[in-house]
């Protein structure tokens, strides 16, 4: 992706350059075209397309059919402001990520990782645990190979390192995505830079550098700082003849600078670069043509309408949550009262069998009570009878005395026996009673919990996920776009909030870039770093940015400059 590729079979052989290219933009929708152009291919030289230029008057490959490539000719200095279409937006997202993942643009570690969670966002938008699972960017080529190379880590070790930065971008559309990822992007030392091999009066091997800021010369082995930079407006003039290459700079105390390139076709694309930058960089200063100011006018309320879209969406998804929650709370209280009451009505079962063997067990112990009592009115007569018939000889009293002695033994143990039992009949009279009253209160309970469930029920169906939840669709009847004072004042301050918040993000964002790279440094390979992956660390040890590594040429009398 980030290339768009386009088979071209003439059936309109006067077209021109323009023809075609307006042909692409209205197929995609663009209207901010002065950014792209049509490239192809011509004995390994990179050309674009001309809009003056009839088609088959360039010197394209005579195979057919034709091909060429849309993409971004020149490049915004600050994406944010500039880039006005979502298209344009998602357009330089594309190419970008390619150019990194190709390493045609330099990136380190850190940010690799913190650009991969954004483009993460951007495809498959808010994390979720349930459903981006471990694994799921298994088959995603998010990080450039030298990055990978350079530590021994595992693919589910990156992921799981990306995830963690994934999970924080909760809430961003993918057209805010794709924006985060260009501002981080486009502080990078070779964003934007068109690298062109050449060489000065002395024959020294160089490199020009062409981008939205101006030219830069490096040495070949070091492409991201420059050694000398002539900015757009400090340059009077450029031209070259045959492979010669001029530049000429404002201040006149400056000399003129000249250099040679490979090819005249390559002095040509050199030329069209330039001219495009610097034109894109004069505008950029002036005020905004009407076509741009509507444009602008135009995405700040399209930016409106779906802010409040996604706000009411937001509510909308928040009442189902809740409503959802409530539900599985009652859901789950229903679960509960049930188990009590399944609970309560097995013990009240137990009660009932507890009270049923007590009853019985007091009516044994009531009959056998009665049977020791009849048994000792029994021996009491036997008593009065043997005194009645006494024997009046010694011999007889004396036995008489000795069986009274047994009978009186025997009535008194009957008697105490015949207590027993009775205490035991008055306890189990109590035990049964108590049961009684156990089941009793089982009863109330189960009462209780049965009124208890059916109101929760009732509850239940009451609150349920509602039917009628508010629901956003685009049909104009339902969605105004006629914004008030006070709806822009509230998006005013709400986009004020959001300017505070990014500054406060930005500086915890940088904290965790930092966290990151001491975290992983240990699993670095140093014998795999390449001159770029040292040049950048040097850089970032001498606080240098891509912003501050500038060096302007200095008045030097007339002398030539020397480089």
């Amino acid at each position: 992706m980030g290339r768009e590729a386009f088979t071209w079979h003439h059936p309109e052989v006067k077209w021109k350059g323009k023809d075609l290219f307006d042909l692409v933009c209205r197929t995609l929708g663009l209207r901010e075209t002065w950014f792209f152009g049509l490239q192809y291919t011509i004995k390994d030289t990179v050309a674009w397309l001309k809009m003056d230029k009839k088609v088959l008057d360039h010197d394209v490959p005579t195979e057919e059919p034709k091909t060429f490539h849309f993409l971004a000719k020149f490049y915004p200095e600050n994406a944010e402001e500039e880039l006005v279409q979502e298209i344009t937006q998602h357009l330089f997202f594309l190419q970008v990520k390619k150019q990194i993942l190709d390493e045609k643009i330099f990136c380190p570690p850190e940010a690799s990782v913190l650009l991969a969670s954004y483009a993460v966002q951007a495809k498959y938008g808010d994390y979720d645990p349930n459903v981006h699972k471990r694994g799921f960017l298994a088959q995603e080529e998010l990080l450039p190979k030298r990055v990978i190379n350079l530590y021994q880590m595992t693919p589910e070790m990156w992921e799981e390192r990306i995830t963690a930065w994934y999970a924080e971008h909760r809430g961003r559309a993918r057209d805010e995505a794709e924006m985060e990822y260009l501002k981080i992007a486009q502080d990078l030392e070779m964003y934007g830079v068109n690298y062109f091999a050449i060489r000065n009066k002395k024959g020294t091997e160089l490199l020009l550098g062409v981008d939205a800021l101006g030219l830069h010369i490096y040495d070949p082995d070091n492409r991201l700082t420059p050694k000398i930079s002539f900015p757009w407006n400090e340059i009077r003039n450029i031209s070259y003849s045959d492979k010669e290459f001029t530049i000429k700079p404002l201040d006149k105390k400056i000399d003129v600078f000249k250099f040679n390139s490979s090819k005249l076709r390559v002095n040509k694309l050199i030329l069209q670069l330039c001219i495009g930058n610097h034109d894109l960089f004069m505008r950029r200063r002036k005020a905004d043509s009407l076509e741009v100011q509507q444009m602008k006018a135009q995405a700040r309320e399209e930016k409106a309408r779906k802010q409040m879209e996604r706000q009411c969406l937001a509510r909308e998804k928040q009442m189902r949550e809740e409503a959802e929650r409530t539900r599985d709370e009652l859901e789950r209280r229903l679960m509960q009262l049930k188990e009590e009451a399944t609970m309560a009505n097995e013990a009240l079962m137990r009660s009932e069998e507890t009270a049923d063997l007590l009853a019985e067990k007091a009516q044994i112990t009531e009959e056998e009570a009665k049977l020791l009592a009849q048994k000792a009115a029994e021996a009491e007569q036997e008593m009065q009878r043997i005194k009645a018939t006494a024997i009046r000889t010694e011999e007889e009293k004396r036995l008489m005395e000795q069986k009274v002695l047994e009978a009186e033994m025997l009535a008194l143990k009957m008697a105490e026996e015949s207590e027993r039992r009775a205490k035991e009949a008055d306890q189990l009279k109590q035990d049964l009673q108590e049961a009684r009253e156990s089941e009793r209160r089982a009863k109330q309970k189960l009462l209780e919990i049965t009124s208890k469930s059916s109101y929760t029920s009732m509850n239940s169906s009451t609150t349920a996920l509602p039917t009628d939840l508010p629901s956003f669709n685009l049909i104009s009847e339902s969605l105004s776009f006629d914004f008030k004072d006070t709806d822009m004042k509230r998006l005013s301050m709400e986009i004020e909030k959001e300017k505070v918040e990014y500054m406060e993000k930005s500086k915890h964002l940088q904290e965790q870039l930092n966290e990151l790279k001491t975290e992983i440094e240990a699993l670095k390979l140093k014998e795999r770093e390449t001159a770029l992956d040292i040049l950048h660390n040097e850089n970032s040890s001498r606080g240098n940015s891509k912003h501050n590594t500038i060096k302007k040429p200095q008045a030097q009398g007339r002398r030539p400059i020397c480089i």
